[in-house]
C-alpha cells in the first residue's frame, strides 16, 4: 500500500527546540523498553518478566505503528486500515490484533486530539460546530456497532463492501475536485458517513478513517478540523470495542499492545505539527488523494 507519505515528510516543520528535545527524550524512552528484554533474560529472576516477542520484532511493530499512525493522525486515515493486514501477514492472529489495535488507537486518539488543540488544528472549547461534530460521530459508534452484529448474519459482506468501498472512491474523487471551493456545513452529511463509518467499524474493525475524514470534509468542515475530530471520535469507537472485548473474555496481547501503543503516541507529536503547517488546500488535496487510494486498495482486495 502506497500512501502520499513522502509529501507530508516533504512539509513537516523544523520542530521548536523544546518539542524536538523532548521527543527525543520519549524516543529514548521508548527503545529502552523495548530493548529491555536483551538484558532482562540475562538474569534468571528477571526471565519469566521479559515479553514472549523477540526484540527486533518489538522494534519492527514498534517502527511500523509509528509510520501508520504518523499517516493516520495527519490525514486522519490509515492506521488501522494499514496496520492491521501487515500484523496478520506477520502472523498474529486477529483476536490477537484487533483489540491490541483498538486500545493502542483509544490512547493515542485521545493524545492526538489534545495536541492538536494545543497546536491550533481546532479548538473544541470555542468552537461549537467542531464540539457539536466531534459528539454526534462519537454518539454514532454505539449504534454502528449493534447494527454491524445485528445485520453481519444476514447482508452479503460482499456487497456491504462493496457498497462502503464505493463511497469512500466517490468521496475521495469529490474532495479532489472541490478542494478549491469553501462547501457549506451540513450536519446531516455528517449523521449519514458516520452512521455508516460506525457501522463498517463494528463489523470489520477498520476503515473509519477514511469514511469519516473525507465525509466531514464533503460535509463543509475545514480539512484540519476533520482530522483533529476523527482522532477524537474514533478514539471514543475504540473504548466501545476494547471494553466489548473484554465483556466477552478476550484478553489484551499486551506484548503487542505495548510496542504498539509507544509507536502511536510517538508520532502524535510529529503529526500535529505537520497538519498545523500545511496550508489547508495541500492537506485536503492529501485527504482526497490519500481515501481514494484506500478506495482502490479496497476494490482490489475485495475484487482479487
Amino acid at each position: 500500500m502506497s500512501l502520499p507519505i513522502p509529501a507530508l515528510v516533504s512539509v513537516l516543520p523544523a520542530l521548536p527546540g523544546r518539542r524536538t528535545r523532548i521527543w527525543l527524550l520519549l524516543a529514548a524512552g521508548c527503545l529502552a523498553i523495548l530493548t529491555a528484554p536483551a538484558w532482562l533474560t540475562a538474569w534468571p529472576e528477571l526471565a519469566p518478566m521479559a515479553p514472549a516477542l523477540p526484540v527486533a520484532t518489538l522494534l519492527a511493530i514498534f517502527t511500523a505503528a509509528l509510520a501508520c499512525e504518523y499517516m493516520d493522525s495527519s490525514l486522519g486515515m490509515g492506521y488501522g486500515t494499514t496496520l492491521t493486514p501487515l500484523l496478520m501477514v506477520a502472523g498474529f492472529e486477529p483476536l490477537q490484533i484487533v483489540p491490541a489495535v483498538l486500545l493502542s488507537e483509544l490512547v493515542t486518539g485521545l493524545s492526538a486530539g489534545l495536541l492538536h488543540q494545543h497546536d491550533g488544528n481546532i479548538d473544541f472549547l470555542r468552537d461549537v460546530r467542531a464540539r457539536h461534530t466531534t459528539v454526534l460521530l462519537a454518539s454514532l459508534s454505539g449504534v454502528g456497532a449493534v447494527l454491524a452484529v445485528w445485520l453481519a448474519v444476514s447482508i452479503s459482506k460482499f456487497w456491504l463492501g462493496l457498497f462502503i468501498t464505493a463511497i469512500v472512491l466517490s468521496m475521495g474523487v469529490v474532495i479532489l475536485l472541490t478542494r478549491d471551493r469553501r462547501l457549506p456545513y451540513r450536519a446531516g452529511g455528517i449523521i449519514g458517513i458516520g452512521a455508516v463509518a460506525a457501522f463498517n467499524k463494528g463489523l470489520s474493525g477498520g476503515g473509519y478513517g477514511p469514511l469519516v475524514t473525507a465525509g466531514q470534509v464533503v460535509s463543509g468542515l475545514p480539512a484540519k478540523q476533520a482530522v483533529a475530530v476523527t482522532s477524537v471520535a474514533e478514539s471514543l469507537t475504540c473504548l466501545i470495542g476494547v471494553l466489548a472485548y473484554l465483556a466477552m473474555g478476550q484478553r489484551i496481547a499486551w506484548e503487542l499492545a505495548l510496542p504498539l501503543a509507544l509507536g502511536a503516541l510517538l508520532s502524535v507529536p510529529m503529526a500535529t505539527l505537520t497538519v498545523r503547517r500545511v496550508r489547508e488546500r495541500t492537506l485536503r488535496g492529501l485527504v482526497g488523494l490519500g481515501t481514494l487510494i484506500l478506495g482502490i486498495v479496497a476494490l482490489a482486495k475485495l475484487l482479487g
